[in-house]
């Protein structure tokens, strides 16, 4: 067992668990991004849980720890593109306030984006 520094992350054990739930997840986007469009509408579980594990793998990527895990960019794009579609076509059916509709968007974009820029940046 490697040990780097004094830090929680600083050994090959922490860097095997980070890897463990970075890789938890990104499975969890993949399945639910390639499941029923349903299940990743605004107010299903999925479609409240993906911008929220995309935000928890940003923040965990951005330490730069070993073991981190984050997927391609080019998944992120795609993962993206459907889940807006998804967002924009159903967001409506909820009837949200219209200044709520335009920050959620962005924010939801952002996610995306942010988690994109940063995978590109450790494919460099």
């Amino acid at each position: 067992m490697g040990t780097w520094g004094p830090g929680n992350f600083n050994d090959d054990t922490a860097a095997d668990h980070l890897s463990i739930i970075t890789d938890r997840l990104i499975t969890e986007v993949a399945e639910a991004m390639s499941g029923d469009p349903l299940h990743i509408e605004p107010d299903e579980y999925w479609g409240v849980a993906v911008p929220c594990n995309l935000e928890l793998l940003y923040v965990i990527a951005q330490q730069r720890y070993v073991g981190a895990q984050l997927p391609e960019a080019d998944m992120i794009a795609q993962w993206k593109r459907a889940y807006m579609t998804v967002w924009d076509k159903t967001i409506g059916n909820l009837e949200p306030r219209p200044e709520y509709r335009t920050q959620r968007r962005a924010t939801l974009v952002q996610t995306f984006d942010q988690l994109a820029e940063l995978a590109a940046r450790h494919q460099a």
